[in-house]
């Protein structure tokens, strides 16, 4: 789901999230670091010793420096582009229209505009333009261009010389014969300004009627002669070149369209025009099965682009032309209907939603410690790219439950479990992981709300630290890392312990239970060396039915029935025991009573650690 562009998911199975646009902010490993609210959040616990305490400094000062170059670059885009705010800390922004400043408003009209005129042109089912000539290429190109350019006018010139050549001295002749004797200079000058008279032209001797091509012979020899000639009168060679131009030779225009008639093809008659023929209709395109340019919905996704592209117009074009030509060519709607089997239902799965509604995507990459699962999946390249094409089809029917409205739920939460996750020496999970980072970048922009990782080892922050100065500050604020000890705590913090599946910490589980995700849960954190009493009231006859579960657990845990009675007795629904974290998840119980009283659950933390209790209750009818 893509929100985003560059993922740090490529460290473990990044083809799970979604594109592009997820990545880490600030590791909630680091327990040194304060929580977001104090009030909601019980203080962090010692840091783990697997993250060393020189990666955590290392971290902090890589996170600064990036930053520093973002507010760095900031002023310059803002000189190019319309200025247009950017949240520092991640906040999903509104996709109502009206709701949006000016300048994004104006960025969504222009999109708009171009997706209009595209789809007038048919350019989305067009083929793609063939790649630019190399720029090396180009001087040699033009210099064959002026050579051909130059080749008519040699070809037209030449000919005329070759003609000719045997008439030069028979005209050089009669124009020395019948030219005026040499004339002093204000003479030449009269002759200049006075046309010919009719007598003089008669003298002159006419061209044979063959055509204009003799014509243009008598110029040309002339203008040959005057290049013969030196110092010996050349104005009066001059005034006999005039006088037989006027005489005999065509207008200048004339003359040249003459001179090359011979080598320019003929004219061809223009064919008679045909019925013009209407363009065709515009063509359709729909993404996730919206149309482009339909209603609100599409402005939801034409919103996405625009906050991928940082609201610059034509960037935000292009990947939209690029993400509707590759599902064509990938086969989308075809692989909605494929069926590429169920093995890997552990490793990616939905369940719940978080405290704003998002549906919130598992993926589980310490599944992949199954030898066979791992083979099957990753061993070759047809076996990745069908795993490949499996999470792409996940995550199609995941985005196909989106509404799109603009008011409603258009992102996900990733939940990445990196417990007993293969390390970055697995050569054919990384060459997956890059493969589906690169299609989710680039085709699903803007699709995740939060990337929550969980259960952190210490070499997910090393490979952390080397790619965080190439992302986004947008991206990484999207991002949230918690080791082993906090992994609960920080998912209850976006995820109502109700929905959170019962491995991960939280009370929600398969099959029929007696309680559902419609039933709250209570939270409280029990300090250290300390024991805390829960109370269920009884009004009346019923069967009280309750749950509980301490995270980590190693506490005591009992319960009882008081009545309200003062002559009446306590009675003991459990007795006070030891639960280790590896006896049950959830402790479930119940108590039927006939009077009026109290249910008393007392869990007695004697550890040096604080502890979160979940626990939630319901009456059912009495029955005997």
């Amino acid at each position: 789901m893509a929100e985003e562009t560059q993922k740090p998911e490529a460290a473990a199975a990044a083809a799970a999230p979604p594109a592009e646009e997820v990545v880490v902010e600030k590791p909630e490993v680091i327990e040194k670091e304060p929580p977001p609210s104090a009030a909601a959040v019980p203080e962090p616990e010692p840091e783990p010793a697997c993250a060393p305490a020189a990666a955590v400094v290392e971290e902090k000062d890589k996170e600064t420096q990036v930053e520093v170059e973002v507010e760095e670059e900031k002023p310059k885009v803002e000189e190019k582009e319309s200025k247009i705010t950017q949240s520092e800390s991640f906040k999903e922004e509104t996709n109502i229209v009206g709701e949006l400043p000016e300048p994004q408003k104006k960025a969504l009209e222009e999109l708009k505009q171009l997706i209009q005129d595209a789809l007038n042109k048919h350019e989305f089912t067009a083929p793609p333009p063939p790649p630019p000539a190399k720029e090396e290429e180009k001087p040699v190109v033009e210099e064959k261009k002026e050579e051909k350019a130059d080749a008519p006018a040699e070809a037209c010139e030449e000919p005329k010389v070759e003609k000719t050549e045997e008439k030069t001295q028979e005209v050089c002749e009669k124009v020395e014969t019948e030219a005026p004797p040499a004339a002093a200079p204000a003479e030449v000058k009269e002759e200049e300004k006075t046309p010919a008279p009719p007598a003089e032209e008669e003298k002159t001797p006419a061209p044979p009627a063959e055509a204009p091509a003799e014509t243009v012979v008598v110029t040309e020899v002339v203008e040959k002669v005057t290049a013969v000639v030196d110092d010996d009168g050349a104005k009066t060679v001059e005034a006999i070149e005039e006088t037989v131009v006027a005489v005999s030779a065509p207008p200048p225009a004339e003359e040249e369209a003459s001179a090359c008639k011979t080598e320019e093809a003929p004219i061809e008659e223009e064919p008679p025009k045909e019925p013009e023929v209407p363009p065709p209709p515009p063509e359709e395109v729909s993404i996730w099965g919206i149309p482009l340019l339909a209603d609100e919905r599409s402005d939801v996704i034409l919103l996405k682009f625009l906050r991928a592209r940082d609201f610059k117009v034509k960037d935000a074009f292009t990947m939209i032309k690029n993400t509707v030509r590759w599902r064509k060519e990938f086969g989308i709607e075809s692989l909605l209907e494929e069926d590429l089997g169920n093995e890997l239902e552990k490793v990616v799965f939905m369940q719940g939603f978080d405290k704003e509604g998002h549906p919130v995507c598992y993926n589980v990459y310490g599944e992949f410690l199954n030898k066979e699962l791992y083979q099957n999946t990753f061993a070759d390249e047809e076996k990745r790219s069908k795993f490949l094409r499996w999470r792409i089809q996940f995550l199609e029917k995941s985005i196909r439950k989106l509404d799109f409205s603009p008011s409603g739920i258009n992102t996900i939460v990733q939940v990445n479990d990196l417990k007993n996750s293969p390390g970055p020496g697995k050569k054919e999970l990384r060459q997956a992981t890059r493969q589906a980072l690169n299609l989710l970048q680039d085709n699903y922009p803007e699709f995740v709300a939060k990337q929550v990782f969980i259960n952190v080892p210490w070499w997910y922050l090393a490979f952390n630290r080397m790619i965080s100065p190439f992302l986004t500050q947008r991206t990484k604020s999207k991002f949230v890392f918690a080791g082993p000890p906090k992994s609960a705590e920080t998912l209850f913090r976006y995820i109502a312990p109700e929905q959170v599946p019962v491995q991960y910490g939280g009370l929600s589980r398969e099959g029929e239970q007696e309680f559902t995700v419609a039933d709250a849960v209570t939270e409280v954190t029990i300090k250290p060396a300390s024991k805390h009493c829960v109370e269920f009231p009884i009004t009346e006859k019923c069967n009280l039915v309750w749950e509980l579960r301490v995270v980590g657990w190693d506490v005591n845990y009992g319960a009882e029935f008081v009545p309200s009675a003062e002559d009446g007795y306590t009675v003991i629904v459990s007795k006070a025991r030891k639960v280790a974290p590896t006896d049950e998840a959830i402790i479930c119980d119940s108590f039927k009573t006939g009077e009026p009283g109290k249910v008393v659950l007392t869990i007695d933390n004697q550890t040096s650690k604080k502890k979160k209790l979940l626990y939630r209750s319901k009456t059912k009818p009495y029955c005997d």
